[in-house]
């Protein structure tokens, strides 16, 4: 149980506080990305379908959720947030972002921040920096040369770490593998003293991804030798090292170093400090111990967690799309036939980096519960998610072998004999998350295939996604009614998919990361500078995208109205812009309101459209929400070509709408 957990940290603890020298407590750490990372902790999504909800209030009880379970266990500090941006979707961590924007990600990684910390937990954003647009997309071994200009990486990929630091407070964060214009970032000055420290007032302490310190010497080969790169980490600013050996791997070398007078002591006492100010704002050195460790086991995975977890997967689905009103299945619905690799498989919950032994809902378990007894579910699973030659397979397609084509067959049987089909697709762990970038954004293996025949069975077809990052479905974005992306979800996902097809509640999840129609097109994301997207003059490439940042359906409708900004003038950058958003559909459903600002002209080259506001209105069907957004100077300055953030005179439009494409209001405003 939980409580036999606690009690062994307790023991842990009181051998380093009364056997060793100087009695210093120890932080115990923990992962924190989709709940804690510890046998039957609270299950949620991972962070690309928590950043779909677009709810702060949300992410705020998931870090309340995981912060206590922590502690009640005897973690002190959480590595979580996940910060880094996914503006190349073909890189496996996608999965574990908030998304590409840079706003949308920094207002919920203060929010899980703030609330990891008010249980009195340090939270640990990492990985910074620069760690997300490795060369190519690659992940895995190849996590270097990151091809991304100064300006993006401070306008963009900086965004959201600096407001966690800044504004979240953040006391921990994670230095990352890669290297920055060829200085690798756990060995750098710059980026781990001087932006962090310096910059940001940052107060905690660094430490390093697993052999970030090692790969300075093995991988970037700036390092003379291994101890050489230690010299620089800890110069550079890293106070702890993380790797999978002993202890005495990193401290014999900083002895060494010490006693040549090649690394000062003052340098260590620095970084010891910061180490040991987190453990006083931990309150060790007072109470070192998880005092009441029973309590654990009514804590951990309780039912109000439990609660909240669910609600997170239902807040996380998207509906992409849902020609001719097929979703919500109707009462004429008798039969169904589920299918698909990931309908019955659970895989997809379950994480490295966060809670096992979890009892897991798969799809088809959610509909058969939620179908009840008067309603036929029937299974079969159609095609495996991968196909034997994968990943060779999305270079070199190799025709359908006989026993594939006979399960495609079975499905396309049962489906004839079904009111409707719903083919669950997509990915798992073996395709998607750290160290399984890919080169295609395609559905690997057959599924597609099966998709393909079930459409052609002519019996209504929904598509329910399970994924890590964005598809390129365009042949069933095209010819499948209806489509729900679901991400990876919880240990829940299973039951909220279910509600969901059949109307129990609306969706209202909406997208925080681009969809291209072809992995050719990438880099396509949100934002983007003008021209950086549009066709060629003789149409020689694909243009678009399939499904926009922000994008979203509902079950209902949603009018908006009475745009009002003021003043119309600013000296100072503060402006209010409101209005008004009716639910004139027949069924109560949330809607995120996006807020969208353009700086018209600017000393710099900027972004088309800014997210600068979100709000989630929940509405019954025929009430209006009246919706206000304040603007401020943080949210229209500019990095100037000083490489200074400043607020510049002109005109800025604003835009209000359903998603970055979908903009129902517009009006404009002057900074003086």
């Amino acid at each position: 149980p939980p409580s036999r957990h606690a009690w062994a940290i307790n023991q842990v603890q009181r051998f380093f506080v009364e056997e060793t020298r100087l009695g210093i407590p120890v932080d115990f750490t923990n992962e924190g990305i989709r709940g804690l990372c510890h046998e039957k902790a609270t299950s949620f999504p991972a962070q690309i379908g928590v950043a779909s909800t677009w709810d702060v209030d949300l992410v705020s009880q998931i870090g309340h959720i995981t912060g206590s379970e922590a502690r009640a266990l005897g973690y002190t500090n959480i590595y979580s947030p996940i910060l880094d941006l996914a503006r190349d979707p073909r890189w496996g961590r996608t999965v574990e972002t908030y998304g590409e924007d840079p706003y949308l990600a920094a207002a919920l990684g203060v929010a899980q921040v703030r609330a990891l910390q008010a249980e009195h937990v340090v939270s640990t954003p990492k990985h910074f920096a620069v760690y997300s647009v490795p060369k190519g997309g690659r992940d895995g071994y190849a996590r270097t040369d990151p091809h991304e200009p100064l300006h993006e990486v401070e306008v963009l990929l900086l965004k959201p770490f600096r407001d966690a630091f800044i504004k979240g407070g953040a006391l921990g964060t994670m230095s990352s593998y890669n290297d920055y214009d060829g200085v690798p970032i756990t060995g750098s000055y710059d980026f781990l003293t001087r932006r962090l420290r310096q910059d940001w007032g940052f107060r905690g302490y660094v430490v390093s991804d697993s052999r970030a310190v090692d790969f300075i010497y093995s991988k970037h080969h700036v390092a003379y030798n291994y101890k050489d790169a230690v010299r620089q980490a800890v110069e550079a600013g890293l106070n702890v090292r993380t790797n999978f050996t002993f202890p005495e791997v990193f401290i014999e070398p900083l002895r060494e170093l010490v006693r040549e007078g090649t690394l000062p002591m003052k340098v260590i006492d620095d970084r010891v400090r910061d180490v040991l100010r987190v453990k006083f704002w931990l309150g060790l050195f007072d109470h070192p111990y998880v005092e009441r460790p029973e309590q654990a086991d009514s804590i951990v995975a309780n039912p109000e967690h439990q609660r909240v977890a669910l609600q997170v997967c239902r807040e996380s689905l998207v509906l992409l799309k849902n020609e001719n009103h097929l979703l919500p299945l109707g009462k004429d619905v008798r039969k169904i036939l589920v299918t698909g690799p990931n309908a019955a498989a659970i895989r997809y919950a379950l994480s490295r980096y966060g809670p096992s032994k979890v009892k897991v809902i798969s799809v088809l378990e959610g509909i058969r519960q939620r179908a009840g007894s008067g309603v036929e579910v029937t299974y079969t699973k159609g095609c495996d998610l991968i196909d034997p030659n994968w990943p060779e397979s999305e270079i070199l397609p190799q025709p359908l072998s006989a026993e594939e084509q006979a399960e495609i067959d079975k499905a396309v049987q049962m489906a004839k004999e079904a009111d409707v089909a719903i083919a669950v697709v997509g990915e798992d762990e073996r395709v998607v998350g750290e160290s399984r970038s890919r080169t295609s954004l395609n559905l690997p293996g057959r599924q597609l295939d099966l998709v393909k025949a079930l459409v052609a069975s002519g019996t209504p077809t929904v598509v329910v996604l399970i994924n890590g990052r964005p598809l390129s479905i365009n042949w069933i974005a095209r010819n499948v009614q209806a489509i729900l992306e679901a991400w990876f979800p919880g240990a829940q996902g299973g039951q909220a998919i279910a509600e969901a097809l059949f109307g129990d509640f609306s969706p209202s999840g909406k997208l925080p990361i681009t969809f291209p129609k072809t992995v050719g097109q990438i880099p396509m994301n949100f934002p983007f500078k003008p021209g950086s997207q549009a066709g060629t003059y003789n149409h020689t490439r694909i243009e678009g995208v399939l499904f926009p940042f922000g994008h979203g359906l509902s079950y209902t409708s949603f009018r908006y109205s009475n745009l009002r900004i003021t003043p119309h003038k600013t000296p100072n950058g503060d402006v209010r812009v409101e209005c008004d958003v009716r639910n004139v559909g027949q069924r109560p459903g949330a809607e995120v309101v996006q807020l969208y600002v353009r700086d018209e002209t600017s000393s710099v080259t900027t972004y088309v459209k800014n997210l600068r506001g979100f709000r989630r209105v929940f509405l019954q069907p025929g009430e209006t929400r009246h919706v206000v957004f304040d603007l401020s100077r943080e949210d229209l300055q500019l990095l100037n070509r000083d490489f200074r953030w400043v607020l510049e005179p002109g005109v800025f439009k604003v835009m209000v709408g359903s998603s970055s494409e979908d903009i129902r209001l517009e009006g404009e405003f002057e900074v003086i």
